[in-house]
């Protein structure tokens, strides 16, 4: 048989007929790239996919579309399953899609116990779930978390919570070998837990006096001796833990106050941006007194507690500002309180380069570049192809050289210049954008980039694609979409 076409029909008619045999869907049974967290692999964002369509939307190249439930959380991809998580007024939902044809398999109820502190566009379902191929873990900030195997049946729960967030819970569980890891950062008691995948049992939790919120989901690195380690973008630092017992083994100062991105990381090196307010932009930062002389010079009522009319700057007596600081919704601030919005004030928004490793501070060796211009609030990174990628607000996307932070270009993307809230993603020498709007760019993956087209989805969306298999998995707030090359 000379002709290739023939031969591989051929191949294929057998692998199908094997497939239904073992009764497995024919496709869906020998799909097998890993997209198993938020953001793909150990969160990079990056995927071995090849012929992926560059035109794209409601009407074209859509090999199935699925409506949804609300929420933001991201698909990641099982062996034949797409997972998501969901909610409907009171209810919260985990929802298994068959990954070839997109039809709902199940939909499973999780109980929502309480209706912890939340802002928009935050919603009780932003949380990604992550899977080991065959079962889902899910985690929801008024629940805690849950897991259940590809058919929906019901594996083991652990409650977690009450959790206090200004925005609401966005970290995503990850898996770490059989260890389920989780960090609860929020305004109280911030903590990180490991669970066993197969049991759901703690296999061990560790407090972080000093953390305060944060919404960054954390990667794993394997040094060259030793096993892997927990790297996690805190408020004002980053942090390794061990996998083994949760020890806090290095940290490196100098990140912003509250950090929504996932690193990126590649050959010992990592890379994370983060923004909290706009006083966090260097040289506009607001000094406030320690809180000793803070009561001298502004508690007016003697009360002993700062109250929002007492605030010692004008932009911190606004609303939206005062809130965000008063943790305990008392309407003052205490030493506490204070002394964290003193460390807000101070801290600096901005990229930064770390060396992974070390021991204890390593905040004086390990920081080998900073970019300090306006940086995403939201948006991760994205390090491919040896260039490093980063969209802001307004559509403007720069690449830099990640060996010294310079910027090797920058542009507006047209037609794309909403805000943005998923994270950039590639494969195939192409990077993928979506704005808000459900403006979809794609950019050749070059320090040079070029758009290669922009594509409409009639739809917001808040939720990170998905790459596998030649097919783009996009979930808008009313459905899911899966983008192949049709003919």
């Amino acid at each position: 048989m000379r002709d290739p076409r023939q031969r591989m029909r051929l191949i294929w008619m057998v692998l199908t007929i094997i497939a239904v045999t073992l009764g497995l869907h024919p496709v869906s049974a020998f799909l097998s790239d890993d997209w198993p967290q938020f953001r793909g692999p150990n969160g990079t964002g990056i995927s071995r996919a090849m012929n992926l369509p560059v035109d794209f939307g409601p009407d074209r190249n859509v090999l199935w579309k699925t409506p949804l439930p609300p929420g933001h959380s991201s698909p990641v991809l099982g062996r034949n399953r797409v997972f998501v998580t969901g909610f409907e007024g009171d209810k919260l939902f985990v929802i298994g899609l068959d990954r070839a044809t997109g039809k709902i398999v199940w939909q499973r109820p999780v109980p929502r116990l309480r209706a912890d502190r939340l802002r928009k566009p935050n919603n009780p379902a932003s949380p990604s779930p992550v899977t080991d191929g065959e079962n889902v873990y899910a985690f929801f900030q008024d629940f805690g978390l849950i897991s259940f195997d590809s058919w929906g049946r019901e594996r083991w729960r652990l409650p977690l919570g009450p959790f206090s967030l200004y925005y609401g819970f966005g970290a995503s569980p990850v898996l770490i070998d059989d260890n389920l890891v989780l960090p609860c950062d929020q305004d109280t008691t911030s903590f990180l837990v490991a669970v066993d995948k197969n049991s759901g049992k703690v296999r061990w939790r560790v407090n972080r006096p000093g953390v305060i919120s944060g919404y960054s989901t954390p990667v794993a690195w394997k040094p060259e001796r030793g096993p892997q380690q927990i790297v996690i973008a805190e408020s004002f630092q980053l942090s390794s833990y061990s996998i083994e017992n949760g020890e806090r083994l290095w940290y490196v100062r100098g990140l912003a106050c509250e950090m929504k991105s996932i690193p990126s990381v590649a050959n010992n090196m990592l890379y994370i941006n983060g923004w909290g307010w706009p006083e966090n932009q260097p040289g506009r930062q607001i000094y406030l007194p320690a809180w000793e002389e803070a009561l001298i010079k502004h508690d007016a009522d003697k009360d002993g507690k700062i109250s929002q009319s007492e605030m010692p700057h004008e932009r911190l007596k606004q609303e939206a500002y005062f809130k965000a600081l008063d943790t305990d919704e008392d309407g003052t601030l205490n030493s506490r309180e204070w002394e964290i919005c003193r460390a807000m004030m101070a801290a600096e928004n901005g990229l930064l380069a770390i060396r992974l490793g070390g021991k204890g501070d390593m905040t004086r060796t390990a920081i080998r570049w900073r970019y300090q211009k306006p940086v995403p609030q939201v948006p991760s990174t994205l390090l491919y192809q040896g260039v490093l990628f980063m969209v802001n607000d307004g559509g403007i996307l720069l690449s830099f050289d990640p060996s010294t932070g310079n910027v090797i270009k920058q542009g507006r993307l047209k037609g794309a210049i909403d805000k943005y809230f998923a994270s950039p993603v590639a494969a195939e020498g192409k990077v993928f954008l979506i704005s808000q709007d459900g403006t979809v760019s794609v950019v050749k993956a070059a320090g040079d980039w070029q758009v290669l087209a922009v594509n409409g989805l009639d739809d917001e969306v808040f939720a990170t694609p998905a790459i596998a298999d030649g097919r783009l998995y996009v979930r808008t707030t009313g459905a899911l979409y899966c983008f192949g090359k049709t003919e």
